[in-house]
């Protein structure tokens, strides 16, 4: 029988489930209940998702942790609870790594979670997630009743029934769930596209406008900055689509050069040009029933936009040396880091393709205008790292939060997803042993303003580094076209240098073909510099 205080704190939680109430502030009152009544430190509420566990709302854990996928093979304890029947709480003395250890909210010093519980969360008659919640202190939840960590499991499934139902998800028409049951099917075979994590209102804004067109057949054009992750919202859009289980093709425009464009975009036959001894589909074709992500698409050349946009028009094409027609049905998607409407006016993009390429113009967001996506987004890429490493906890005091919040990501996700693999590293660094724990500080990071990395990790219970109101201001900087511009100049220039001039060997060094590196040169203006560009 639940006591009567326990009842008494559920009738509000029972009547918010009537009440319109935004999603983040029905699981934020369920979690506050839990931590007010029950003697834990964190408490979170986790969805399952094929071989992982997402964190869905925390209480009392650092928010980074919300951007963490647990794989359920790697984190025994949750692989414990997800099997129980009920209710379960794990010995205090358990030798298993707790996934939260380190990430618990103010602890200092004493990072390991030493007392755990938990319950799988029903909705319906199936396992939706789990309700965690843990200690840092021995025996702490030694006296909960599991009855009332039950009560609280299955409020939280009545929460995201509710959720799900005020979504619309229970009332999704057939074909929609057929088309969802055809992407799971895909998922088996290929890798399920990653996911899109965030929170802020500009990332919720990209979500919903992939929803939006995501169904349609509409040709979109991806737009962001280098590094903003165009090629995930490309796998979005797909996914969301009729063509799930159809094949995503992908092209690098910058990638080839300018004489294989058009074959392997249209194919060709045998003999068509010296080397072709077989006929050879191209990725229309491929893509026939799917999606084609042209990426980089501002990099193509004049001819070949001319030739693309007829397959746009009428779905018709020709393989390089072949008068048949082919036709295909081919939703296309392009990305570019590139300001298209200013190429337009420069004459070097034609404005008839950029208007058949812009149906549907979509924005990605930069990493600086999401405020504390980044937070999540480092989340997930410390929980990548620590299985790659092997380590029990990799985590972030706070230090490196408030570095990682000042920086302003020139690079956006990619230069956050490096920085933390190569940080980790350096945290790794001269030790003769690895810790179960290790903290990443703001040091570790070497931002602009910031100390100098260290060559070991911080122990437990070490301060961690300030970080003055000075140090958490970025250096001024040039806007970000300017600089990337300097950058690839001086890079060409250096390739050039170690080549003597060579310009094959200089594109060999830049990982790039000597046809897109000369065109690039040319659109640095390096012209009438030290360097003569071939005609």
């Amino acid at each position: 029988m639940i006591a009567k205080p326990m009842l008494q704190a559920l009738v509000p939680l029972v009547d918010d489930l009537t009440r319109e109430l935004p999603d983040s502030e029905r699981y934020r009152r369920l979690l506050q209940a839990v931590q007010a009544l029950l003697p834990c430190d964190a408490v979170a509420l986790l969805r399952l998702d094929g071989d992982c566990l997402v964190p869905l709302a925390v209480d009392g854990l650092s928010r980074d942790t919300l951007g963490r996928r647990f794989k359920i093979a790697e984190h025994p304890r949750l692989g414990l609870l997800l099997a129980a029947e009920g209710p379960m709480r794990i010995a205090a003395d358990s030798p298993l790594p707790d996934p939260y250890d380190g990430l618990v909210e103010g602890v200092q010093g004493h990072l390991e979670v030493h007392d755990c519980m938990g319950c799988v969360v029903q909705v319906g008659e199936k396992p939706w997630g789990l309700l965690t919640l843990d200690a840092v202190g021995a025996e702490r939840l030694s006296a909960v009743d599991l009855r009332d960590v039950q009560a609280f499991a299955s409020l939280a499934g009545a929460t995201v029934s509710v959720v799900q139902r005020m979504q619309g998800l229970a009332l999704r028409a057939e074909d929609e769930r057929q088309r969802a049951d055809n992407y799971r099917a895909l998922a088996l075979e290929k890798s399920a596209p990653p996911v899109l994590i965030g929170l802020s209102p500009a990332h919720r804004q990209l979500l919903q406008e992939i929803a939006s067109v995501g169904n349609s057949d509409l040709t979109v054009l991806v737009m962001g900055e280098t590094g903003v992750g165009k090629e995930l919202v490309a796998q979005a859009l797909h996914a969301a689509s009729k063509r799930a289980a159809r094949p995503l093709v992908s092209l690098n425009c910058a990638a080839l050069p300018e004489t294989l464009v058009e074959s392997e975009l249209f194919g060709h036959v045998r003999g068509a040009f010296s080397g072709a001894v077989a006929e050879r589909r191209g990725k229309f074709e491929l893509a026939d029933g799917g999606t084609l992500f042209l990426d980089e698409v501002g990099e193509l050349p004049l001819a070949v936009q001319a030739k693309l946009l007829r397959v746009l028009q009428g779905g018709q094409l020709q393989r390089l040396g072949s008068d048949r027609e082919h036709r295909v049905d081919v939703r296309v998607i392009a990305a570019t880091n590139r300001d298209l409407a200013q190429e337009v006016r420069a004459g070097r993009f034609r404005a008839d393709f950029y208007h058949r390429l812009s149906v549907y113009p979509l924005v990605v967001p930069p990493l600086r205008e999401r405020g504390q996506d980044v937070l999540l987004l480092a989340g997930n890429f410390l929980e990548q790292n620590r299985s790659r490493l092997g380590l029990g906890s990799l985590r972030l005091d706070a230090s490196a939060r408030a570095a990682l919040l000042a920086h302003d990501w020139p690079g956006n996700v990619r230069e956050l997803e490096h920085l933390v693999s190569r940080s980790a590293l350096k945290a790794l660094a001269g030790l003769a042993t690895r810790p179960r724990i290790v903290s990443l500080t703001a040091a570790h990071f070497d931002l602009p303003g910031q100390p100098a990395s260290p060559a070991m990790a911080l122990p437990e219970g070490a301060a961690p580094v300030p970080v003055s109101g000075d140090q958490a201001q970025p250096a001024a900087l040039p806007d970000l076209r300017s600089s990337t511009d300097a950058h690839q100049r001086q890079r060409i220039a250096d390739a050039l240098v170690n080549s003597h001039h060579n310009w094959a060997a200089a594109a060999r060094e830049l990982g790039l073909h000597r046809a897109n590196l000369v065109r690039l040169a040319r659109r640095l203006g390096l012209d009438g510099q030290d360097e003569a560009i071939p005609r």
